[in-house]
């Protein structure tokens, strides 16, 4: 008989919960804007930390909206992209995926909702695993 090896689950580390409104409104409001940079970085290496299936690039997400702003093409592509890894991450909470790329493309030109709308699908994997701290490794579905 011929042994095959089990794999064992990929596994990923847990996220950060965040309030949605706090992420969107009353945080950049309080930093004027800064905070918004520094959530999108941190979401984008959370969800590469999650699931290291995905290549992204936090600091290249963040150049985009940085340097590229102006083009507003950039941005939404960017934005529509990281609507696709959101929905890829809920994939592989073992979720049916929620998050629509569209609607996080086009929620950023309506008053920036695409934050508020990306960080409550994000909520949505990190309650999958309640309990679970930040960084905390857990479990992915194949």
């Amino acid at each position: 008989m011929q042994n095959t090896p089990v794999l064992a689950p990929p596994t990923g580390l847990a996220m950060k919960h965040r309030g949605s409104v706090a992420v969107w409104l009353g945080l950049p409001i309080i930093t004027l804007g800064i905070y918004s940079l520094v959530w999108y970085f941190k979401i984008h290496k959370e969800l590469r930390n999650f699931d290291q299936r995905q290549q992204l690039s936090p600091g290249g997400s963040l150049c985009v909206i940085l340097f590229l702003s102006w083009t507003v093409v950039a941005p939404l592509v960017s934005y529509y992209n990281t609507g696709k890894a959101v929905a890829a991450a809920q994939r592989a909470a073992g979720l049916e995926p929620t998050c629509s790329p569209a609607a996080s493309c086009w929620l950023a030109l309506v008053f920036g909702l695409n934050v508020w709308y990306l960080q409550k699908e994000l909520n949505l994997i990190t309650d999958a695993y309640p309990g679970m701290a930040p960084n905390t490794p857990v479990a992915l579905a194949g």
